[in-house]
């Protein structure tokens, strides 16, 4: 057991005091909660409200971003798919492009082969008849030539005087000969 000794100078309070203590003065109670309560006030007025106004705006703020966000997502899919599509249509417009292309260039070669061949075939021919009509000159001419040199001969054979008849005579007579 434990002696509480009370030291000579310390008295012990009375019930009174203890009472008086444990419930406070009405008056002092009342100015307290009253204090309490314009401190409640002020901090809801001041504080509070303000902050919940610029939590509310941040609030609607993070909001609006979460769907502009989402807007601009979706948008992008949006023209993702779009530019899939035109890729895809521009892929297959290009490969229609180079395939005609290539039907049109097959198509020039082929034409220009041809009429190649037709000038190359002209050219023969114009080559032939111009090889013809230069052996028929150049028959004639060793011909002229042949009844120059014949007159000539036998003009000197003779020496005498044939007329231009008898010269033509002989050398028709002459080329016949060389011809066979």
């Amino acid at each position: 057991m434990i002696n509480l000794v009370f030291l000579e100078g310390i008295s012990r309070p009375s019930e009174e005091d203890f009472i008086s203590k444990l419930i406070p003065n009405w008056v002092s109670f009342l100015a307290q909660i009253l204090a309490l309560l314009v401190l409640i006030v002020v901090v809801i007025i001041f504080a509070y409200k303000p902050v919940k106004k610029i939590i509310n705006t941040r609030q609607n703020y993070i909001e609006d971003n979460i769907k502009s966000s989402e807007q601009a997502k979706a948008n992008a899919l949006q023209n993702e798919t779009k530019s899939e599509e035109k890729i895809l249509a521009s892929n297959k417009l290009a490969d229609s492009i180079i395939t005609t292309a290539q039907r049109q260039a097959l198509q020039e070669r082929n034409k220009i082969i041809t009429e190649t061949e037709v000038m190359v075939k002209k050219m023969k021919d114009d080559a032939e008849v111009e090889i013809e009509r230069s052996k028929l000159e150049a028959k004639e001419e060793i011909r002229k030539e042949m009844v120059d040199v014949a007159l000539l001969t036998s003009s000197e054979i003779l020496k005498r005087n044939i007329t231009d008849e008898d010269n033509e005579k002989l050398a028709n007579d002459f080329i016949k000969e060389i011809d066979k």
